[in-house]
């Protein structure tokens, strides 16, 4: 197994003893987080009945449109802020976060604090 299967797999190891404990439901759901090598990702996810309430991405078309810039971190900003603000119109205000098994760091954290700037509460 090469150096990034093993990196996977321990971020995947990590998720799923986080997820032992985290379950999103309709009145609090979960803020799930993933980034690939140029994209992130982020939903709520109610998983009482395995929906997902809102998603925001980079490849949003508000965020292409808008050229969102170069910067990785940058994107992560707009992408919790988007998703922030679609959560308040669907009057979600209270979410638990996934950080699913990465490290609280650069874009995650990046997404996280522009969510909590926007009026999400975790």
């Amino acid at each position: 197994m090469g150096r990034l299967e093993e990196k996977r797999a321990a971020r995947e190891r990590r998720h799923k003893r986080v997820r032992r404990a985290i379950c999103g439901t309709s009145e609090r759901p979960r803020l799930c987080v993933f980034k690939s090598l140029s994209h992130i990702y982020a939903q709520l996810i109610d998983d009482e009945q395995g929906r997902t309430l809102v998603a925001a991405s980079t490849l949003s078309k508000e965020l292409r449109a808008s050229g969102a810039s170069a910067k990785k971190t940058e994107a992560a900003k707009a992408v919790g802020a988007l998703l922030a603000e679609r959560a308040l119109a669907a009057n979600i205000q209270a979410v638990v976060f996934d950080r699913a098994g990465y490290a609280y760091h650069g874009r995650i954290k990046a997404l996280a604090t522009a969510a909590r700037d926007r009026g999400l509460q975790f």
